[in-house]
């Protein structure tokens, strides 16, 4: 069941995706009266799952779930259309068309990838508000333990301060990438402020450790159920460990070291049970364990035990948008810093480029349309600023010739054209079986 929830959110997104990137062109070609041959999701090589001639259009779904496709008459694409090419041009045709009319055609799959990016963020503010921790109320500071951030100098009780100068004033879902993406990070450590420099490989070392949140908050001890094996039996479900062998134990992290210290040994301990503190004797194993089982607690239950206070805040419509146009402007400057990153060998952030598997990973294997929507505006601006890179057989490349006609006067020769669109399929291949190696390489490996 996890596998078709996961998968059913994979397949809804891309198809999504892929149409309204799709409908970006088609809309554009059929307003400028160019003929649209076909509107195809997925890749109907040899024959099509579905399809249906509407008009001189013919729609239809393909077998090889890859991208999607319109073919516009008149127009070199990946379909190498050499014998329209040759017949003499049409009124109809991408080709016969004043050049700002075809860049107009050009940009719509991107420029509609963008606008869904937005709308996606300024309804997810409306509907769901911002909910975070303030950066103030970190009074503990947070729980580290990927060991490439400790690597990089981090530890836990640290209190991030400012990336590359910019003060964090919340603790939510974007914090991670920011601080993946810095250079210098102001941390506060037992109450005095320093900078630590991140490595300039420091993605490549990520992969080479467990995966796992980089920063995250640090989470009480509270006993979920007890094991039948366990001596432990004064301890009870929901109790809340607050000491051990008379240090205090408010964190799990703090306790996992104090239990480290004694194995084998019977401690004392106090914990919160019904908001009342009880005394007891617990004896640690051989392992360092009580032999109990944790209790997975939520943010609004630690804010009941007092651990953290929650801020949400909600927006009316008109409040909405400009909330989420800024979301959206973080995203796409966060993409480019990423694509940048890969682009530069020395990061080794290359190594990190993940294909299907990767994007298919993203998904939880529970619904949730919050998060589905998260993901779904990601991966639009993902798919426009891909797109929009200066390679043959991409949007990004189709419009930097269409741009070169402008402002020359002189368009390329179709052969020309035809040449530079086979270079750009091939490039494109590559890139995409280095892409999904990736995911095979580390699914073989494990990391």
């Amino acid at each position: 069941m996890d596998i078709f929830i996961k998968l059913s959110q994979f397949l809804m997104s891309l198809s999504l995706l892929i149409i309204l990137h799709e409908l970006g062109h088609f809309i554009p070609a059929k307003l400028f009266k160019t003929r649209v041959e076909k509107f195809y999701l997925f890749f109907d090589v040899k024959y099509s799952l579905i399809k249906k001639k509407i008009g001189e259009t013919e729609y239809g779904i393909g077998w090889l779930p890859l991208g999607g496709y319109v073919k516009i008459s008149g127009m070199i694409d990946e379909s190498m259309d050499k014998e329209q090419m040759a017949l003499p041009p049409q009124p109809w045709e991408f080709r016969s068309k004043p050049a700002y009319q075809r860049l107009i055609i050009m940009l719509g799959g991107v420029t509609v990838n963008f606008i869904l990016a937005f709308i996606i963020y300024i309804g997810m503010a409306f509907a769901y508000g911002d909910t975070y921790i303030a950066n103030a109320d970190m009074k503990d500071g947070l729980l580290i333990e990927n060991q490439a951030m400790i690597n990089a100098g981090f530890k836990t009780g640290d209190k991030i301060i400012s990336v590359d100068g910019t003060k964090i004033m919340k603790f939510d879902n974007d914090i991670n990438m920011k601080v993946v993406l810095g250079k210098e990070i102001l941390i506060e450590r037992n109450g005095i402020q320093q900078t630590i420099k991140m490595p300039i490989d420091f993605i490549d070392q990520l992969s080479k450790f467990e995966k796992g949140t980089l920063l995250d908050i640090r989470r009480p001890f509270v006993i979920g159920s007890i094991n039948d094996e366990s001596t432990n039996k004064e301890l009870q479900a929901k109790d809340v460990v607050v000491t051990l062998n008379g240090q205090a134990a408010k964190y799990m992290d703090q306790a996992k070291t104090i239990l480290e210290n004694n194995k084998g040994k019977t401690i004392p301990a106090t914990v919160l049970r019904d908001q009342k503190e009880e005394q007891i004797q617990v004896t640690v194993n051989n392992d360092g364990m009580l032999g109990v089982n944790l209790a997975g607690l939520s943010i609004a239950s630690m804010e009941k035990l007092g651990y953290y206070k929650v801020s949400k805040q909600e927006f009316g419509f008109l409040e909405s948008i400009p909330v989420g146009i800024i979301k959206g402007k973080n995203q796409v400057v966060g993409y480019g810093k990423q694509l940048k990153m890969i682009f530069s060998p020395s990061t080794g952030a290359y190594k990190q480029v993940g294909g299907f598997k990767a994007i298919f990973d993203i998904f939880p294997s529970t619904w949730s349309w919050e998060t589905f929507w998260t993901i779904t505006a990601l991966l639009s601006i993902m798919l426009g600023v891909m797109n929009l890179l200066p390679i043959p057989a991409l949007d990004g490349g189709h419009v930097m010739f269409l741009l070169y006609e402008i402002v020359s006067g002189k368009k390329p020769s179709d052969k020309f054209l035809e040449n530079a669109q086979m270079v750009g399929f091939v490039l494109l291949i590559t890139l995409l079986l280095f892409a999904n190696g990736n995911d095979i390489y580390k699914a073989i490996v494990g990391k």
